[in-house]
Parts: structure tokens; C-alpha cells; sequence
């Protein structure tokens, strides 16, 4: 039987392998992690909301009915097109068809002091070493004695403006104003800012303009700063520095400002976009590699009058639907059917009773939107233990201003 590799196990590689549980091929999955990830979720890990087992699960028990697929744990160091060989960390492997599905990584820009010392946010270690720093500044911080040290302490600068910087900001203020001021009542409550950066003149682009008003109006109400025209050019672990020549005392800084594609992209010798994705044919190959797809984060087809795909998962599933389909086509002979992309709406959380949800003309805000935005993201969550826990985790915050998971794990010192 043909031999097809699909390398990464998010939401692209995931529906792949699914979609062709019944094709005669055998499937080799490739993922430098044991389990799928509900990334949308991790700002929820970063701020004591969730456990990282509440949005992960084990890919062998996904996949545990599915006979034709072999899930391997490697890291793909090179893909020789020409020889169709993927070459990993633990060996090599022939294919006869390939899905890249190798998502996304963080974007610092090429500022090596950012990179250095602030977070980013893709994977549940950057969500446990956020949640074990906040926690620590605020250990910190009751032993500090020096008010400027303090509010140094207790400044927590959050860049980007789009979904994942205001659900994080948002998500941080009640964890600081609902939760840790009872845990800490040494502290003044006055003392902690946090601070949200965008470097362009809006919140949440795409969103329709009542949506990113009332998104913008809700964080400061739960005492977040938003600043405007603020871009970032350094950042050495205890100060951010503006653009403008503005200094900000802070010894947290969590990167939400870009995202681009797997450096694996940057070794296939294709032709990229700007943020490292492939270009690809309509229908999802790569330009003279008929048998080689790639999907998600890492790919930009052309063609379709899509100028730029956003890098969200509802784009790589229906990618990932796509290229399977296209792979049926081909084990039968049949012409192939190019991509198009189905918005299906987008939506932000700015926290309890609060959210934004575009629904093709339809814009909510306010409870209903929250709500809304509840039952997707549970509806969505592989497994039902992850459903139930995370529903029982959600519950028990709302009912009773609790986190969950605030616990410091790291053995580093803080």
C-alpha cells in the first residue's frame, strides 16, 4: 500500500490522519510530542485557569481504534524531497505522499533580547513557565520591601493585540484582582498594572469595529492599560523599551505580537512568504512535488483571491479536509479540487461574562457572547475527560473566584 507521512499532530495533521482512516494506505504520524494540543486554551494554562492535561491528550488514545496509522515520536530535522525521504532525530523514512502539518512558532522578529527574556505562548511548557513566573513575582514581591522594586514586581506587560494578547491580559487581571489579592493581602492592589502593547492603532484586526470597541472598553474596565502605536524593540528582564524611548519597569513580558511558520519551512529549498510559510498550489501541493502537501500554519496556497490565510486552527482542519480529500483523488485517478476557505466567524474572551463573537452578520458582546464562546471551545476539546474537567474547572472559577492550578512547579529559582 502507498505510504503516506503526516508530519505533526495538531488540528492539520490530526483531521488528516482521521480523514483517511478507511483510504489503503498505511499512515505514519510524525510529532516531537506525545499528545494533541488544544492550543486556543493555553493562555488559560499560563494563568492558573487549567492544568495542562485539562487541554492535552495522549495521540495513541486518539488514534488508539485507527489500524493504519503508526504514530512515531520524532523530530523532523529534513524533508529531501527529490529522494521522497523524511529525515528524524531517531531515522529515516521513504514516503510516497507527504502532509506537512508542522504549525507554528512564536515570532520575536529577530530581536534577540526579547527572545532571550520574554515569553511566548505555543506549547504547555511556555504556559507552565508563564503561570510558575507570575506566581513567583508575587511571592517575590510580599518579601520586597523597596516600593519601586515592588511595583516592578508586580508590572506584567503583555505585547499584541490580537485574540491571544487581550484573552491573556484579560484572563491575568482576574486572576490578579478575583483570586491572588485574597492569597496576597500583604499587597496593595494598586501596586500591580498590567500593561497591554499593540504597535498598530487597533485591537483584534478582522474583527468588525463595535466588536474591537467593546473588547477595548472591557479591559479597561478590568484595569488593563491598552497603549496604541507602543512597538517593542528590546527587552532585557527587567525593563521594556518603547520605540518612543519609554521605559517600562517590568520583569514580565509575555510575547503575543507574531506567529510564523516551523523553521522546518526554511530547509525545503521552496519558495516562502514573509512569515516563512510554503506557497502552494491551490490545491494544497507544492510546486513541482505533486505528491507533497502541506497545511495549517506552515502553508499559504495561491491563487484564491485569499490574500493572507489567518494562522488560526478553523483554517488548518479545513485545509487538512482538503488535502486528504485530494489524496483520495489521487490513490483513484481523479482530477484534484483546489481549497476554499469557509469562514466560519471569529471570537475573543476578555473574561466572565465578557467576549466578542462574529458569526457571519451576526456580532455579539457581552454574556451571550460569552457563553457562546464556552460551548465552542468545549464542544471542540478532544476527549470528554478534557470536556468534563475543563467544564468543572470553568465552573468551580466562576461560582467561587478560584483558580484551579496555582501551583509553582518549576525547580528554577524564581
Amino acid at each position: 500500500m502507498k505510504h503516506v507521512v503526516v508530519v505533526g499532530g495538531g488540528f492539520g495533521g490530526l483531521r488528516v490522519v482521521r480523514h483517511l482512516a478507511d483510504a489503503p494506505v498505511r499512515i505514519t504520524l510524525l510529532n516531537r510530542r506525545n499528545y494533541h494540543l488544544f492550543q486556543p486554551l493555553l493562555y488559560q494554562v499560563a494563568t492558573a485557569g487549567l492544568g495542562p492535561t485539562d487541554i492535552a491528550h495522549s495521540l495513541r488514545s486518539i488514534l488508539k481504534t485507527q489500524r493504519n496509522v503508526d504514530i512515531r515520536l520524532a523530530e523532523v530535522t529534513h524533508v529531501d524531497l527529490a529522494g521522497k525521504t523524511v529525515v528524524t532525530d531517531s531515522g529515516s523514512l521513504a514516503y510516497d505522499y507527504l502532509v506537512l502539518a508542522v504549525g507554528g512558532e512564536t515570532n520575536f522578529f529577530g530581536m534577540t533580547s526579547i527572545t532571550e527574556h520574554a515569553f511566548g505562548l505555543k506549547d504547555l511548557d511556555d504556559a507552565e513557565n508563564i503561570r510558575n513566573h507570575v506566581l513567583g513575582r508575587f511571592e517575590r514581591a510580599v518579601q520586597e520591601s523597596d516600593p519601586l522594586k515592588r511595583r516592578a514586581l508586580l508590572t506584567f506587560v503583555v505585547v499584541g493585540g490580537g485574540p491571544t494578547g487581550v484573552e491573556c491580559a484579560g484572563a491575568l487581571s482576574e486572576l490578579f484582582r478575583l483570586v491572588l489579592i485574597r492569597d496576597y493581602h500583604q499587597l496593595n492592589i494598586k501596586d500591580v498594572r498590567i500593561v497591554l502593547l499593540e504597535n498598530g492603532d487597533r485591537l483584534l484586526a478582522g474583527f468588525p469595529d463595535r466588536l474591537r470597541a467593546t473588547a477595548e472598553e472591557t479591559l479597561w474596565r478590568k484595569y488593563v492599560e491598552v497603549r496604541f502605536g507602543a512597538g517593542v524593540c528590546e527587552y532585557d528582564g527587567t525593563h521594556v523599551l518603547l520605540k518612543s524611548g519609554e521605559r517600562i519597569p517590568a520583569q514580565t513580558l509575555v510575547w503575543a505580537a507574531g506567529v510564523r511558520a516551523e523553521r522546518l519551512t526554511s530547509g525545503l529549498g521552496v519558495e516562502l512568504d514573509r512569515l516563512k510559510r510554503i506557497r502552494v498550489q491551490p490545491t494544497l501541493q507544492l510546486p513541482g512535488h505533486p505528491e507533497v502537501f502541506a497545511i495549517g500554519d506552515c502553508a499559504q496556497p495561491e491563487g484564491d483571491g485569499q490574500a493572507v490565510y489567518p494562522m488560526i486552527g478553523p483554517v488548518a482542519i479545513q485545509q487538512a479536509e482538503a488535502a486528504a480529500t485530494n489524496i483520495w483523488r489521487l490513490l483513484a485517478d481523479e482530477p484534484l479540487e483546489p481549497f476554499r476557505y469557509r469562514d466560519p466567524g471569529s471570537m475573543a474572551t476578555i473574561g466572565r461574562n465578557a467576549a466578542v463573537v462574529r458569526l457571519g452578520p451576526m456580532q455579539l458582546t457581552g454574556f451571550p457572547a460569552w457563553l457562546i464562546w464556552l460551548v465552542v471551545h468545549i464542544a471542540f476539546l478532544i476527549g470528554f475527560r478534557n470536556r468534563l474537567l475543563v467544564l468543572i474547572n470553568w465552573s468551580w472559577d466562576y461560582f467561587f473566584f478560584d483558580r484551579a492550578v496555582r501551583l509553582i512547579t518549576s525547580e528554577k529559582k524564581l
